[in-house]
């Protein structure tokens, strides 16, 4: 599998690697879930090469991730802005920031507390089933083959679509 390639793989993961896989991919998100829009803003916070950041940017904006307004008409200024698409990716860098807060934060403590507007308290993200609302972890969850498989997707083992385990 070549990194370029990664958005015709039959793999959602793979597919969603190919537009946020890389280091200041996630941080131009972390960015805009901030409320950072502007260009000049994102290179200062972030001490991103212009080029490095421009790219980015248009790879988010091309994939539908972000979209540029315009906020000023002379001389016409731009910034970005999340989509649905784009503000679809919070919970995903939630249970980033989790694991971060975890296992990569110091004896200090995590550097930036969420907190939920509607009660206060300060949180963290939980991944419930989205039909039960039971809360689950990776020993809670079956993998079957769905119906954008192609050929062997699962190790053997692992159940297949009919509940019979893969061959």
């Amino acid at each position: 599998m070549r990194w370029e390639e990664l958005d015709r793989e039959p793999c959602s993961l793979a597919r969603t690697l190919s537009v946020v896989g890389d280091r200041w991919t996630l941080l131009v998100l972390r960015e805009c879930f901030l409320r950072v829009r502007r260009f000049e803003e994102f290179e200062q916070r972030l001490g991103i090469a212009r080029h490095v950041l421009a790219d980015r940017l248009k790879k988010l904006s091309d994939a539908g991730v972000l979209e540029k307004v315009p906020y000023q008409e002379r001389p016409r200024r731009e910034e970005y802005r999340l989509t649905e698409k784009g503000l679809a990716l919070y919970p995903v860098l939630q249970a980033l920031l989790d694991w971060g807060d975890a296992y990569m934060s110091g004896s200090e403590g995590p550097p930036i507390i969420r907190r939920h507007k509607s009660c206060g308290h300060a949180m963290h993200a939980v991944q419930t089933c989205s039909e039960c609302g039971e809360p689950f972890g990776a020993r809670d969850i079956v993998a079957e083959l769905g119906p954008g498989a192609q050929g062997e997707m699962l190790p053997s083992g692992i159940a297949s679509p009919k509940g019979s385990t893969a061959k």
